[in-house]
């Protein structure tokens, strides 16, 4: 089979590659391009967008020498621009929280990426990434979206805006394995990328940056109105935020619980005040089930760390998870999981009450 390796010079690609073409797949490797030099400073730190890119695609082209397999790079700096960048600003000026990674790979990485890949003659039947995440065909066709094998490096929760075409056309070679097994076999195979660490951030500056907003001085205060503190722009600020409020004194620690972006006001509470029952989505996506016409019992993540949070009852736009869950900030995406919490069953992105 003919197959496309999203590669990004780490660990995971390289050995999803690699696997690919030991298992006799017809393999290439191709890389999305995002950097444009000059346009953001950038920063030091490991990210998927940032002024390290150069040298990632070089990791990249030299696995790709390594194992045998032809290797493309495509310029998608301008979309990405576009269609991540600008959201991401616009949602923190919104006083909500951006989830950059999730649009990412729907838009760019499963979208794009693939199709500049198909339009420049490269001739392909599936599209492969290094994330941990598996596939199941259910009896009626539909393809279902399963959680990793490994659950402490799951990333399904950022592939819930996945089509069903592109689900169809994509496979995970990693979806099976430990990370731990992933870097045993580029240590035994001598990959350069073997130890290196894995990105930890979507931006490698400071994301001030790319919100691009000049400070604009305003208060911090809690949930009676009492002014706490001052701040330079709400949107340096996120829902569920404990460090950095500038407040002082000992005791119990505050956090963050909403943003008006009106009145540029960051309202803070203590650990209790975080903590909610329910929560409304818009914009969802239907992944590994046709849309439910009534209650549906779930497990929900409101974060892509930790583990799916049951019982749980999503029933239209509103889930209701008695136990409560705290720091669920709009903007953010919620994501449902079959009661079991091994089904990616869809997703939507958190909105406020009245919105």
């Amino acid at each position: 089979m003919k197959i496309a390796v999203g590669l990004s010079g780490g660990v995971d690609s390289s050995v999803a590659a690699l696997l690919l073409k030991e298992h006799g797949h017809d393999v290439v490797g191709i890389t999305m391009r995002l950097w444009r030099e000059g346009r953001y400073k950038g920063g030091g730190r490991d990210a998927c967008f940032g002024a390290g890119e150069a040298e990632d695609i070089a990791a990249a082209a030299e696995l790709a020498e390594r194992i045998g397999i032809p290797y493309r790079v495509f310029d998608c700096a301008d979309e990405y621009d576009k269609a991540i960048v600008s959201y991401f600003r616009q949602t923190y000026l919104a006083g909500k929280t951006p989830n950059p990674c999730v649009r990412c790979n729907a838009m760019m990485k499963f979208g794009l990426l693939p199709d500049l890949a198909r339009r420049s003659g490269l001739d392909f039947e599936r599209f492969a990434t290094g994330h941990y995440a598996r596939t199941a065909v259910a009896a009626d066709g539909r393809v279902m979206l399963m959680r990793a094998a490994d659950a402490a490096k799951d990333q399904s929760y950022f592939l819930y805006r996945l089509s069903q075409a592109q689900l169809a056309r994509h496979v995970f070679p990693l979806g099976g394995m430990t990370k731990r097994e992933v870097r045993e076999i580029a240590r035994r195979h001598g990959l350069a990328a073997a130890d290196r660490p894995d990105s930890q951030d979507f931006y490698s500056g400071d994301v001030a940056e790319l919100i691009g907003a000049e400070s604009r001085p305003g208060d911090v205060v809690d949930l009676s109105g009492k002014v706490l503190a001052r701040h330079d722009g709400f949107w340096r600020f996120t829902i569920g935020q404990r460090k950095g409020l500038g407040i002082g004194g000992g005791g119990e620690p505050y956090y963050v619980i909403d943003i008006n972006a009106c009145a540029n006001r960051v309202v803070v509470g203590r650990a209790g005040d975080a903590v909610k029952t329910s929560l409304r989505v818009a914009d969802m996506n239907w992944v590994s089930i046709p849309p439910a016409s009534g209650p549906l019992p779930v497990a929900v993540k409101v974060r892509s760390a930790g583990e799916p949070k049951g019982p749980a009852v999503l029933d239209g736009d509103r889930c209701v998870f008695p136990d409560g869950i705290a720091g669920i900030a709009p903007g953010q995406s919620a994501v449902f999981y079959s009661p079991d919490a091994q089904t990616l069953l869809c997703g939507g992105v958190i909105v406020r009450e009245g919105e």
